[in-house]
């Protein structure tokens, strides 16, 4: 290397280091956005861009870092890089994913232990997003419950733009190095640019078709650390108007708060809305801070901002699974006074965490002084910890699982006398006071068993499942609709054994049996459930005509643009598809404001009920229709009074989510569908 060009690498600009003192108050305002939106969410509707400004800063410095080891060395130690990555993040990490497996062992339901220590283990080996971008198209799976390692998913990502970004860079260096003296800078450059504009394009692009999976994916996100990339860059970008500086100061600050503020989950996200507070904080860490006591930079820079800041990895780590498991702790909860008192201790553990785990791991001699292959192996080490109390806490808990599993089967073999909705007429049976089958430790874990039967989100092939009699002359009975159609597939199955039918059933998430254009999570689900119905009536009316069929529906399913008549016309529309078939049909459940398996678990059932007004739609659409069906079922009476409605009927746990039966209550339904069903065949 020639003495001048090494000269010249040495006089390039590096970042200023002015920017790290304000940049530790944009970590404090990034961290507390999130932190503040899951403790109180409808205050702060928007504060989940506080993980998007996280990765404008992660882009900054990971490339000034980056940029500096190049022009000082000519190189960039990929060995180095990823162990200083590892010894900073990994510690902190693990013991907070220990802790979520010791409270799985300790205190979560059993019907959370599956998604639990999935997650867990995602998160240690940080694929966590592309964990929950999948289970996002999976209808079944999103409506799961939170886990404590959710939040995980962006320390997964982080982590992959950690491995890729130092590799893209030498990929741009290489592309220029034909004219290095002159073009390295130039390469870089071009190299986030095309990255960034790309990323950018496919994040409004994939934002506008499957909003669910894009939030989690890695490339719609990899633009925001661009962003931060250019300004390590170009740090000539910083305005010499000190007027300018603080118009870029306060404007970004506004323009983060504005969209922590007014966005929420129907904004697309990250998309094209990302915008405004990627380039707001973009904005901030370019103004810089000065002097002035006054200016944004200058008021980030405060010691308050600096230690919230300095702690805000182990926040955001410890912050979540304290919510998560707050409720299913005895005498615990998400009261306004817990809320607080686990806000604060959030801070406490987090500086314990950053003093006693981050800071130790980060400097620890034995692995700084040593080749990046030792730190390697402390990082192996440390994830099959994590990997092993996961493991411990599920095999402690499986066993459990199976012995609830096998005492609810038990049960649904011979139901009480006027369990759960046998007392539909009347009866009562005093025995039943204080039970509730399944118990709230295991409702969430009490749904059907037939997940290929069921249609995903954005598939729209038409999927036939057949069961009960093989005979030519049984009755042909059909089972269609969405989610709430599905919950009853059981109770159909054991009807069509003990009643000699061959029993079809036709289902798909959340697209109903309604010739109503049907709203959704995307375009692509519209159309998918279009085609979907378009498949189903080519069947209906080219195929065997079914002798009767049964179907139900979410009543609150969005029918943009029309009201309950219409929505109601669209399923005797649809019905039609089938000829003279009698329909048998049923009004749809509450649908609860949360899951009250939740509330069972730390209350007696009469402290779980919620006001009817709010969770019953009264003019239910199928039930509308359902005047001029064959058959209509109505369990409403059961559900709820005049006032209020109920998680627990007759020793019965309803609900294993906040809108979905649990497969124990829809079997005690069973005798009620089977007549009404008998009935609509005697009347052909």
């Amino acid at each position: 290397m020639s003495h001048a060009l090494a000269e010249r690498r040495r006089q390039r600009p590096a970042p200023a280091k002015h920017f790290e003192a304000h940049i530790q108050g944009l970590r404090a305002v990034a961290v507390l956005l999130v932190v503040l939106f899951h403790f109180w969410p409808g205050r702060l509707s928007g504060g989940y861009i506080g993980v998007d400004i996280f990765f404008v800063i992660s882009g900054f410095l990971i490339t000034a870092h980056l940029v500096r080891e190049l022009t000082n060395t000519g190189r960039i130690s990929l060995p180095q890089f990823w162990a200083r990555r590892a010894r900073r993040l990994l510690p902190a990490s693990i013991a907070v994913l220990v802790f979520c497996s010791v409270a799985t062992l300790l205190w979560l339901p059993l019907s959370g232990l599956g998604d639990t220590v999935r997650e867990i283990l995602a998160s240690t080996f940080y694929f966590e997003n592309w964990m929950l971008a999948a289970d996002s198209v999976d209808y079944l799976a999103a409506s799961n419950n939170a886990t404590m390692a959710q939040h995980y998913w962006t320390l997964s990502l982080e982590e992959q733009f950690y491995v890729l970004w130092p590799l893209l860079l030498l990929l741009g260096v290489g592309a220029g190095a034909k004219f290095f003296a002159r073009g390295q800078r130039a390469a870089l450059i071009g190299t986030i640019v095309i990255i960034t504009v790309l990323s950018l394009v496919f994040s409004v692009v994939y934002t506008a078709l499957e909003p669910a999976p894009a939030y989690f994916v890695t490339f719609t996100r990899m633009w925001e650390f661009g962003v931060g990339a250019m300004l390590a860059l170009l740090p000539t970008l910083r305005p010499r108007s000190a007027w300018a500086n603080v118009v870029l100061g306060y404007g970004g600050l506004f323009a983060i708060l504005l969209a922590g503020y007014f966005y929420d989950a129907t904004t697309p996200f990250p998309g094209y809305m990302a915008l405004v507070p990627v380039l707001g904080a973009a904005a901030v860490i370019v103004a810089g801070r000065s002097e002035r006591w006054w200016e944004a930079g200058s008021i980030l820079s405060l010691r308050p901002a600096r230690f919230i800041g300095d702690i805000s990895y182990s926040l955001y780590l410890w912050h979540w699974p304290l919510i998560v498991i707050a409720p299913y702790v005895p005498g615990w909860g998400l009261s306004t006074a817990h809320r607080l008192t686990l806000f604060v201790l959030c801070f406490v553990l987090a500086w314990l965490t950053k003093k006693f785990v981050e800071d130790p791991g980060r400097q620890w001699r034995f692995l700084t002084s040593r080749r990046p292959r030792v730190t390697a192996a402390f990082a192996v080490i440390l994830m099959a910890i994590s990997a092993a109390f996961a493991g411990v806490a599920y095999m402690v808990n499986q066993p459990k699982y199976e012995a609830a599993a096998a005492e609810l089967e038990t049960i649904r073999e011979d139901f009480p006398e006027c369990f759960g909705a046998l007392s539909l007429d009347g009866c009562e049976n005093p025995e039943l006071a204080g039970m509730i089958v399944p118990s709230p430790g295991f409702g969430n874990a009490d749904s059907p068993e037939h997940e290929d039967c069921f249609v995903q989100l954005n598939n729209s092939e038409l999927v036939a499942c057949e069961f009960g009699s093989d005979k030519a002359d049984a009755p042909r009975i059909a089972l269609i609709g969405d989610s709430h159609a599905y919950q009853y597939i059981e109770a159909m199955i054991q009807l069509a054994d003990e009643r000699g039918w061959a029993l079809t059933t036709y289902l798909k998430g959340a697209c109903p049996w309604n010739a109503a254009e049907v709203g959704g999570p995307s375009a692509a689900f519209t159309a998918s459930c279009a085609a979907w119905k378009q498949n189903l009536k080519d069947e209906l009316e080219s195929g065997e005509p079914f002798d009767a069929i049964f179907t139900a529906a979410l009543a609150t399913t969005p029918y943009p643009g029309s009201d309950a008549d219409a929505q109601a016309a669209g399923f005797t529309e649809a019905w039609g598809w089938a000829g003279d078939t009698p329909i048998v049909t049923i009004v749809d459940n509450p649908d609860l404001a949360d899951d009250p398996n939740k509330c069972l678990r730390q209350n007696d059932a009469s402290a779980c009920t919620e006001p009817r007004d709010s969770v019953l739609v009264e003019r239910d659409p199928i039930a509308l229709a359902g005047a001029e069906a064959s058959e209509l079922l109505d369990f409403t009476e059961l559900y709820c009074d005049e006032e209020e409605c109920f998680p627990v009927v007759s020793g019965a746990n309803v609900y294993r989510d906040q809108d979905h039966l649990t497969v124990t209550w829809t079997l005690s339904m069973r005798d009620q569908i089977g007549d009404a069903i008998e009935r609509a065949l005697d009347s052909r």
